[in-house]
């Protein structure tokens, strides 16, 4: 009998033993998965808070970039803005009080006080007089035509090229060569570019006969690769280009300026759709050429 109780009393201990640490294997595994859980929504609200700010990170960099440019932008403005309002002030003249003399060549506003304008500002000015130049004022829409657009409107010019000017071969092309006088300057061009050329020049001649009058030209129609490069055509070689002079000077090529007689002209190309290599990587104000979507245009319209 005792060794019975006594049997009974270990199984006794042993069964609630295995209850005990059930239960308390249970609590653990409660705990455990409810701290899985809050450290999962944790991790969530952290992954969500670092994406919403990576999201407006974003947007600031976009504001920063967009502000950057605009402020690029004035900058050039301004510069525009006070390079034609340049005027010769007399040696010694009078300012306000309290501020001294201004100097010759002293950079001046027009002032509304005095009646003073723009065109009347711009008139006192030399058309080769050396400007800086706002590019993002011009080349709006046009696009320059590469190689693969000229080939695919007009065809080679020749079958081979050099450095140095050479005749057009390609007969479809040769045929629409013409040589015409257009204003002041004698050319050999696309007959649709001698037209469209026409049209500036007759602008040029209302609004600015003196710059007008001491316009030239440098070359039109030329079959060679452009300069420095081995296989590149220029433009000049289907006759859709053309350098201009003023006074007979050349502007100055990749030099960060431009004569304020060129600035002036290519508002009216820009109108006739054409590019102004001003706005070139290596500046280049004194090249015209006919835009893509104008080639483009006058072949939709049959006159290629």
């Amino acid at each position: 009998m005792t060794l019975r109780r006594g049997s009974l009393a270990g199984a006794t201990v042993i069964a609630m033993g295995l209850v005990a640490a059930a239960i308390a294997f249970a609590v653990v595994t409660t705990l455990l998965d409810s701290a899985d859980a809050t450290t999962e929504l944790r991790l969530s609200r952290l992954e969500e808070t670092v994406a919403a700010a990576e999201e407006r990170n974003a947007e600031l960099r976009d504001a920063l970039a967009q502000a950057q440019a605009e402020l690029a932008r004035m900058r050039e403005d301004l510069s525009l803005l006070a390079n034609r309002a340049r005027v010769p002030a007399p040696q010694s003249a009078p300012l306000n009080a309290g501020q001294g003399t201004a100097d010759e060549g002293q950079i001046i506003a027009p002032d509304a006080g005095t009646g003073e304008n723009f065109e009347e500002v711009i008139a006192t000015e030399q058309p080769t007089e050396i400007m800086l130049l706002a590019k993002q004022r011009f080349n709006r829409g046009i696009t320059q035509p590469r190689n693969s657009v000229m080939l695919e409107i007009l065809g080679q010019p020749r079958d081979s090229y050099g450095t140095d000017c050479q005749a057009v071969t390609n007969p479809r092309l040769k045929a629409l060569i013409e040589t015409q006088q257009v204003g002041p300057i004698r050319v050999s061009m696309l007959r649709p570019a001698i037209e469209s050329l026409g049209r500036v020049l007759t602008r040029l001649n209302e609004n600015e006969p003196d710059i007008h009058a001491k316009l030239g030209t440098a070359g039109a129609l030329c079959a060679r690769l452009i300069r420095g490069s081995r296989t590149a055509i220029s433009n000049h070689s289907w006759g859709t280009a053309i350098d201009l002079t003023l006074e007979g000077q050349l502007d100055g090529f990749a030099d960060g300026g431009t004569q304020l007689g060129l600035v002036i002209l290519a508002e009216y190309f820009n109108d006739e759709g054409w590019f102004w290599g001003a706005t070139y990587g290596r500046e280049d104000s004194m090249h015209f050429e006919v835009g893509e979507e104008t080639l483009r245009a006058w072949a939709a319209d049959g006159r290629l």
